[in-house]
Order: structure tokens, then C-alpha cells, then sequence
């Protein structure tokens, strides 16, 4: 008999693990406790816009190697595109400055020799001072090793920190960010080139993957709720969810990739992140000028990205607890102001917009709450975890999500050694991170 897999949880995590796992010939079950998957990273009809939009916004980079893997397996690579080139482009709200941030395509940075690559008040020894985060230790923040005042923080280092860690400099892993940065400008410029779904975040990495585990013999089941985890020993012996219960065999196996918080709750003796950060969207149903970026980044106002999609125009605020408690209207005009800026639209009529709140968001990414991530592995030998919040070496990126799929996959399928001999396994990914402002 095929060992079966219940994987609980249908984000990216469990998506990816999944996939994974019917490749090696398991038998899959799917389980999540919504009416979708993609759990933070989906699409979906919006009633006030009146048009489909994502969750959230997130931002790939060609440099994200498991992303890319991901969609090669499930046939969407060309879903997503971007410039031929890597190129962000910024606005400086208190000046007006507009520039485009062009890191040449090769590993030598030749580029920050060049006044029309980098960033205007910038020179080349700023660039090269960003590697201070190299010998960061595990407690330090951003600030400790990157001070404040200089034009490359506040045009730079403090946007790429909050996006990617979705959480304040003076606070935000140090150790982190560094893993941003060698998985991005380290890997020379077109591991930097930008990528966005051309259509939605379901269409590019959520529903390409439910029809490829389908063609795999995988199963999946929507509105399926887990709510106890019965032990026996060092294994997990029964699922009871809230249509039934799992009774796990022998060599059946489960992995769990739910967010830290359910997880803590069927499991209250694993450790994980317990403290959060909000992301703050707006969506206004508005269309940028013909020929407009992608995408710009925002400094010195309250929107920090703001992205141009089909029929839309969406804009994401990391880290937001300031914001997130504010009224929707409030904040809808808020932003709209800067969005017009950004791509020089007339500032009224304000268009039908939508505001999402993520109060929960992602993990905090301090160091006191890094060091509270676990590792894939477990004490019960037939149960392995994924989740951005576990110990990936990532901050909590679509990339993220990823990597712990394949690695609760890998620990998974090397899961016959004798308790207490499992380790993580060779061919799990390495520890990386993501440049990309995912915002999940």
C-alpha cells in the first residue's frame, strides 16, 4: 500500500509540500479549512471594484529559485513577467525626484559606479557599507548595523528592509535582511529582475498547482478543518477534523502548514512566532497611463509600493500597525493622494476602491522571535512543518513559503530513521532569502 500524506493547509506551503510529495509517488490529501487555497497569496472577485484582484501584492525576483522551480513543475513560468532588464523605479514624495534603480546584469556591481544606475545623493562606498549586515549577530537590528541619516538608508536599505521583513528597521533581524541582500544584488542583477503575475496570484501559482496535483492522483478538501491532533508515542495517530477523523497508519505521515498560531493551538508544545505585523492594501479601480512602470516606489509617503494591474491600481503598506486601525475612507484618501503622484493622475475623482487589513500578517521578523522558529523536523517521526514561519532562513516571502513546502516534503519522504536520528535532510533547501517585496 502507497504511504499516504495528509498535508494540512492549502497556502503555498502546503501546496509546494504537496506537489512534492506526489511527484515521489505518495498518496496526497489536501486538506484546508477555507473555500480556497492560497491561503495570503490568491485572487478573487472584489464586489466593490466589481473586478477579480489579489490579497495582497507581491513582487517575485528572478534570483527567487524555489519560486521558479515551483512554476516550471506546475507549467505557469510564463505567467509572470517583467522588464528585460532589472529596474525599479522610485518617486521621492518630499523632493519629487523620480529615478530608476538599474544594477547591471552580470555579478560584478559595476553599476554603482554609474550615476545613472544608482540612486540620486548616493555614491558608490554607500553600496558597498550595505555589507556591514554581513557579520551582523543573531540579536542585532537593521539600525545597529546600518545607521540612519543617509540618503541610501532612507532611498534603500529602510524601503527593501520593511518590505522584505514587513517589519521596522530599528527592530527588524539584521541577520535577515543579509540573506535579502545575498540572495539578490549578491547574485549579480538579473537575479533582481522583477516579476509579476500577468494575470492574478491564483491564476500564476494557485490554480496551475490544485490541476497539477489533481494529474498527480492528489486530493483535495475544502472546508476541512483540523481541530485536534491525537498522539500516541512518537507519532501522530488521528486527525480528528470537523467532518471526521484521519486514523493514520503505520507509515502514513502529515504535514502541518498552517499559520503559527493554529499550529501552536493543536500543538502546544512546538515552539513558534507569537508576535505579528500588519500589511495594509488599497485597491482603487483606475488605470495608469499608457507606458507607465509597473510598479514604483514610494518614499516619504504613506503607500510604500503602489502597482499597476489590470483595471487597477493597488497599493501595499508593510509593517502597519500604525495605519491598520484607521478608517477605511480615511485611508483610501490617504493614499489615493499618493497614487496619483506616483503616476501622475488628476487627484479627484476618487475612484471605487477596496481597503484590506491583515492584522496578523506575517511573523515579526525581531530577532526574539526568529529564534522561536522551528525547524521542519519534529519529535513525532511521521509530522513535519511548513510555513514561511518556520526556520527557513527567510523572511516570510511567497520564496519562503516555498522552501519549507520542499523541505517538509524532503523530511517527509527521509522520515524511516529511528527517533531521535532524523535529521534535516541533504536535499532540502539551503537556507535563502528572498529581495522580493512579497508582503505576505
Amino acid at each position: 500500500m502507497v504511504a499516504k500524506v495528509h498535508v494540512v493547509g492549502a497556502g503555498l506551503a502546503g501546496l509546494s509540500a504537496s506537489l512534492r510529495l506526489a511527484e515521489a509517488g505518495r498518496s496526497v490529501v489536501l486538506h484546508e479549512a477555507a473555500r480556497q487555497a492560497g491561503g495570503r497569496c490568491r485572487s478573487y472577485h472584489d464586489t466593490a471594484l466589481d473586478c477579480r484582484i489579489d490579497n495582497g501584492n507581491h513582487l517575485l525576483i528572478a534570483g527567487n529559485s524555489s519560486a521558479m522551480e515551483y512554476l516550471q513543475a506546475i507549467g505557469a513560468s510564463d505567467t509572470l513577467s517583467g522588464p528585460d532588464e532589472p529596474r525599479y523605479d522610485f518617486l521621492d514624495m518630499g523632493s519629487g525626484e523620480r529615478w530608476v534603480l538599474r544594477p547591471n546584469p552580470g555579478r560584478l556591481p559595476w553599476w554603482i559606479f554609474s550615476s545613472k544606475r544608482r540612486i540620486p545623493g548616493t555614491g558608490a562606498l554607500d553600496y558597498l557599507k550595505g555589507a556591514a549586515l554581513r557579520h551582523a549577530g543573531p540579536n542585532e537590528a537593521v539600525t545597529d548595523r546600518l545607521p540612519r541619516g543617509s540618503a541610501i538608508f532612507r532611498r534603500l536599505w529602510e524601503p527593501l528592509a520593511v518590505a522584505a521583513l514587513n517589519t521596522e528597521t530599528d527592530t527588524g533581524s539584521a541577520q535577515l535582511l543579509w540573506r535579502v541582500l545575498s540572495e539578490s544584488f549578491g547574485r549579480g542583477g538579473m537575479a533582481c529582475r522583477p516579476l509579476i503575475p500577468n494575470e492574478g496570484l491564483s491564476e500564476s501559482l494557485v490554480e496551475p498547482a490544485l490541476r497539477r496535483l489533481g494529474e498527480l492522483g492528489g486530493e483535495v478538501r475544502f472546508g476541512s478543518r483540523l481541530r485536534e491532533i491525537e498522539q500516541a508515542g512518537d507519532r501522530i495517530a488521528v486527525l480528528r477534523f470537523d467532518e471526521g477523523d484521519e486514523t493514520l497508519e503505520e507509515e502514513d505521515a502529515v504535514v502541518l502548514a498552517v499559520p503559527p498560531a493554529v499550529a501552536s493551538r493543536l500543538l502546544p508544545d512546538i515552539s513558534a512566532p507569537d508576535e505579528y505585523r500588519a500589511i495594509l492594501n488599497a485597491h482603487f479601480r483606475a488605470e495608469a497611463p499608457s507606458g507607465a512602470p509597473p510598479f514604483v516606489g514610494v518614499i516619504g509617503g504613506t503607500a510604500e509600493w503602489v502597482f499597476r494591474k489590470h483595471r487597477v491600481l493597488s497599493v501595499t503598506v508593510s509593517a502597519a500597525d500604525r495605519l491598520i486601525d484607521r478608517p477605511a475612507a480615511e485611508l483610501a484618501e490617504i493614499l489615493w493622494r499618493d497614487v496619483t503622484v506616483a503616476y501622475s493622475l488628476p487627484p479627484s475623482p476618487l475612484p471605487a476602491w477596496q481597503i484590506v487589513k491583515e492584522k496578523r500578517a506575517t511573523f515579526a521578523a525581531l530577532p526574539s522571535q526568529v529564534a522561536k522558529r522551528p525547524q521542519a523536523t519534529t519529535r513525532w517521526r511521521n509530522l513535519a512543518l511548513a510555513g514561511d514561519w518556520t526556520d527557513t532562513g527567510l523572511p516570510a516571502t511567497i520564496e519562503g513559503a516555498i522552501r519549507s513546502g520542499v523541505t517538509a516534503a524532503a523530511v517527509t519522504l527521509a522520515a524511516k530513521l529511528p527517533t531521535g536520528q532524523r535529521r534535516q535532510p541533504a536535499d532540502a533547501v539551503p537556507p535563502a532569502a528572498s529581495m522580493a517585496p512579497s508582503f505576505s
